[in-house]
């Protein structure tokens, strides 16, 4: 952009969060307008990311014939999609700015919500077009690698863990009311017959009628709403880089050992979000009164969505790098910890089995906010913006990593043993890592 050309209204002329009474008089009020909106928009995000995984677990109920292999290979691609999108949206914040990139991403939600409704009404919708579907919900994946960094820009430092910690966690609640609301939004008709005719729920209660279509298009109004308030009240910082000059990340070593970090934690996270519920149904779901995936499913999201919101303060007060390490030490102890009930003989081991993996989500939580003080603190504002979309964008492959690789092991040997002991050594790595670099005395960049 030619410097001598004024700016247009969206972008501001000026923006020095680190000046205090810069940040008092003008810049505080915009920065938490800017949080509160994009939060709003990353939760519906969010939402749409993750309805598949509410989906899935119902399509064979009302007569898709699906096999085991399908039904992970849908719960897997809205990840393959958002990882990759994410890699796009990472560089659009200093091209687009803010108001643009919101408002336009918010808008895009619609596809996949609108695509889904149509498609469950058939049982003859043919595979290839719910993994279509299935990957355009990646798009809700992708809104992050975009607005996290573009919010990022708003804050001075010693308030970006709070901010992002607010931003990411309340966010990613949104794969928790995916998973919460599903049962119950489609138990009744919306709007009568205008939305669609009910299927028939051939499990339990034969003959009940539910409406799946329910799932997505009870947030459509919403995805409307957060795209409107967008337009209208957001600003974009003038932070501006074209796609090459934001390369300059990937020479620098620190951004591949916090990718690394991040994919244990927010990999972790989205990737047994993604899986949890098949995995409930999977393992447990042989014994009499097997339990509802989506009645426990939405509790692993819950928890590290809101340890993640009430870690950010703690990372602004104690730093990114001891929080990192408590995270992956307890996501290996806990990941190993769920081996113990992954080859249940009775459902009295399914309370273990799901104390475990909600800490395993708690742990991820943890981590989650951590890295992303730490990436502020590595990185000057654009760089730590870069990293931040890009650490965000390999993580996202965590739904299509999990799903595709639990759902092959499963296939070849009967159980996921093998994938949590991967995910363990993984993590040991990780944590070794993190001290050398960023914890232990004397250590290259301690933050």
């Amino acid at each position: 952009m030619n410097p001598s050309k004024p700016l247009p209204t969206t972008w501001l002329t000026r923006w020095e969060p680190e000046d205090p009474q810069f940040w008092e008089t003008q810049g505080k009020a915009l920065a938490w307008r800017t949080l509160w909106i994009t939060t709003f928009n990353l939760t519906l995000a969010f939402i749409t990311w993750f309805v598949v995984s509410a989906l899935v677990v119902r399509l064979p109920n009302v007569g898709f014939q699906l096999s085991t292999s399908q039904l992970f290979w849908l719960a897997a691609m809205p990840g393959l999609a958002g990882g990759t999108l994410r890699i796009i949206w990472t560089f659009l914040p200093p091209i687009l700015g803010t108001r643009h990139l919101v408002t336009y991403s918010t808008l895009l939600l619609l596809v996949p919500l609108l695509g889904w409704a149509w498609a469950v009404q058939n049982t003859a919708t043919p595979f290839w077009v719910l993994m279509v579907l299935a990957f355009l919900a990646g798009i809700g994946g992708g809104n992050f690698s975009g607005f996290m960094p573009s919010t990022s820009y708003f804050f001075p430092k010693k308030l970006q863990g709070t901010a992002l910690g607010i931003q990411a966690g309340v966010g990613n609640f949104g794969v928790s009311v995916v998973q919460f609301v599903t049962p119950w939004i489609i138990g009744f008709a919306l709007l009568g017959s205008l939305l669609g005719d009910p299927q028939t729920f051939t499990k339990g209660e034969v003959g009940k009628p539910i409406w799946l279509q329910n799932a997505t298009l009870v947030y459509v109004p919403l995805v409307l709403m957060g795209a409107a308030l967008a337009w209208l009240w957001l600003k974009s910082v003038p932070v501006r880089a074209n796609f090459r000059e934001q390369f300059d990340i990937f020479g620098d070593k620190h951004t591949w050992i916090m990718t690394s970090l991040y994919i244990m934690t927010f990999g972790s996270f989205s990737g047994f979000s993604a899986t949890f519920p098949l995995l409930i149904r999977t393992v447990y779901g042989k014994f009499e009164g097997a339990p509802d995936p989506l009645a426990f499913a939405f509790l692993g999201p819950l928890v590290g969505s809101l340890i993640r919101v009430l870690m950010g303060p703690l990372t602004d007060r104690y730093g990114g790098a001891i929080w990192t390490q408590v995270s992956g030490i307890g996501l290996l102890i806990s990941a190993i910890g769920v081996t113990f009930f992954l080859r249940p003989v009775s459902l009295e081991q399914f309370p273990w089995f799901v104390l475990f993996m909600l800490l395993v989500f708690l742990f991820a939580g943890i981590g989650n906010a951590s890295t992303f003080k730490q990436m502020p603190m590595i990185f000057e504002p654009r760089k730590a913006g870069g990293v931040i979309g890009w650490t965000a964008a390999i993580a996202a492959y965590g739904p299509f990593v999990f799903s595709s690789l639990i759902g092959a092991i499963i296939g070849s040997t009967g159980s996921a043993v093998g994938f949590f002991y991967g995910a363990a050594v993984f993590y040991a790595l990780n944590v070794l890592l993190n001290w050398y670099y960023y914890t232990r005395r004397g250590a290259e960049k301690p933050c």
